[in-house]
């Protein structure tokens, strides 16, 4: 089946209910009560029946935009975190209203927040201990709401049609006719967070399946131990040798053919850049080899046959013994330094056993540090393509108006007028090098994509900010001197104003499309919600 077609079918509504008419007649009066254009109607609300449908489908989108950014860099794409599937649902309808089209804009499923906002324990660090199960369900749960998002909009499609019909405006209803054939889902691709496996290959492999089947066409997974995971953005990360993380690669890819998802992705990440330690000694054969690259990396001394302590872990080398630095957690220390060498072998050794992108963890926004990596791997690899975590544990604008300061300084530019290490200030605001910062900031996608390699940009955790300062800034005026005024000034007046489709949220909830199906069930005797008593009729 070609997925990339299912969505938009030349009179596909009018295929339907012919289809549906000849079925019915051939139950010889016992399905008279169906209504043919009703079952149409059911039938596109719902476009995609399981989650491996949606994964198929997605995954060949991605599979085009990848190619498209090859032809040209500008092509870039975006998500922004989610952890919910009303979240994903609301950001997917303003991606709709506000640019005609959802192509380039995916979902990304943080495990960060998986973590801070789904576990049964409560907030957890992103460490890995929340339930793995969470993950697909939530994957779930996003596509249960873009699909909703669907049968929604395109209800309101429906009901235009029959006020066109029964005005009698047969070009109106051509034209919705068509809207209805040539309409664009919210279902989008999800690049969704698998940690480091939450386990062996075997448990990333189970896991992997449960996350495909339920939409995901994209896995990121990441060369950390599993079970000493850290954030990104933390310290403390410990790294696997290359041979422990391309099992549980393969063990990704073998997911995905075992379900049919032959376009499936996997995104490798590589968190060596902030890793200054290794669980364990790779295994080598020979020297250069993948193992011996690896241990290359490692923080050794060289010894004396005779001065060997007890319990010593010794490396032959070069004809050289060496003792790698072990601290008392039984870790390997790497040799300072050594982090963007690891990522570049990393990326390449990821690229070169089943990687489709790569993912390089940073500890800044710095294009020109993250395109010092990429045009190294380019020259082994030279279609590399990279995710960037646009990451709000980033100081974005200390950042950048740091890197304005330097880059002005070494010009020879005055910077007497600016406190390096206070450029974080209100009182910089108006000047002329935080302008500058603030444009950097503003084309860092763009100027990725075309520098430095980057295909995907996305912020991991924007929604969980967004929930909390929009939470405050209601708490603060509603339980304050403005009372309700605080709700009606700063929520319901701009929902109204700015087009917002949950200010009906009786309608955002199903209670329209519950309509329309009460009526295909009893026909007149239908008890419906929608009545005059609505309040919901006072938005218009």
């Amino acid at each position: 089946m070609n997925y990339q077609s299912q969505i938009t079918q030349p009179n596909e509504y009018q295929g339907h209910i012919a289809e549906v008419k000849q079925l019915i007649k051939s139950k010889n009066g016992t399905w008279d009560g169906i209504n043919p254009e009703s079952v149409a109607r059911t039938r596109l609300q719902n476009r995609f029946l399981t989650g491996l449908d949606i994964a198929r489908y997605t995954a060949a989108i991605m599979r085009k935009d990848m190619a498209a950014y090859d032809a040209d860099a500008a092509n870039y794409t975006q998500s922004l975190g989610c952890w919910h599937g009303f979240i994903a649902q609301q950001q997917m309808i303003s991606i709709k209203k506000h640019f005609g089209t959802t192509s380039g804009r995916y979902m990304y499923l943080s495990g960060w927040m998986v973590a801070a906002l789904r576990s049964e324990f409560g907030p957890l660090p992103d460490q890995s201990m929340h339930e793995k199960t969470v993950v697909p369900a939530l994957i779930e749960e996003i596509y249960a709401f873009l699909r909703q998002a669907d049968a929604r909009e395109l209800g309101g499609i429906f009901r235009e049609i029959d006020a066109a019909v029964k005005a009698g405006d047969s070009a109106k209803e051509q034209t919705l006719l068509a809207a209805v054939d040539n309409y664009q889902t919210h279902i989008v691709p999800v690049i969704a967070d698998i940690d480091a496996g939450f386990g062996n290959a075997e448990a990333t492999y189970l896991l992997a399946k449960k996350m495909i089947m339920a939409g995901a066409c994209a896995l990121q997974i990441e060369n950390q131990v599993s079970d000493e995971k850290q954030c990104g953005h933390q310290d403390g990360k410990v790294t696997v040798p290359h041979e422990v993380f391309l099992a549980k690669v393969r063990a990704c890819r073998y997911a995905f053919l075992e379900l049919g998802v032959e376009d499936g992705i996997i995104v490798t990440r590589t968190d060596s850049l902030g890793a200054g330690l290794t669980q364990q000694i790779a295994f080598s054969r020979e020297p250069g080899d993948l193992g011996d690259q690896y241990n290359a990396f490692l923080n050794c001394e060289e010894v004396a046959p005779g001065d060997a302590r007890n319990g010593d872990v010794i490396i032959n080398r070069n004809g050289k013994l060496l003792r790698p630095m072990r601290l008392a957690s039984n870790l390997y220390q790497f040799r300072p330094g050594t982090g963007p060498d690891r990522c570049v072998l990393d990326s390449i050794t990821s690229l070169r056993n089943g990687a489709d992108l790569i993912w390089i963890e940073t500890e800044k926004p710095h294009v020109e540090q993250i395109a010092s990596m990429m045009d190294r791997i380019r020259a082994a690899v030279p279609n590399a393509k990279l995710v960037y975590n646009n990451s709000p544990s980033f100081n974005w604008t200390l950042n950048f108006r740091q890197q304005v300061f330097d880059a002005w300084k070494a010009a020879g530019k005055d910077v007497s007028g600016y406190n390096r290490a206070a450029l974080m200030s209100v009182d910089y605001d108006g000047t002329d090098l935080a302008a500058e910062a603030d444009e950097s900031i503003r084309t860092f996608q763009a100027d990725g994509a075309k520098r430095a390699g980057i295909f995907h940009h996305l912020i991991t955790l924007p929604t969980y900010h967004t929930a909390a300062l929009s939470t405050d800034n209601l708490a603060k005026e509603y339980f304050g001197a403005q009372g309700m005024l605080g709700y009606v000034h700063n929520v319901q007046r701009k929902e109204i104003r700015e087009g917002i489709a949950c200010v009906k949220h009786q309608n955002m909830a199903g209670s329209d499309m519950g309509d329309d199906h009460k009526e295909y069930f009893a026909g007149e005797a239908a008890l419906k919600a929608g009545g005059s008593h609505n309040t919901m009729n006072q938005f218009g």
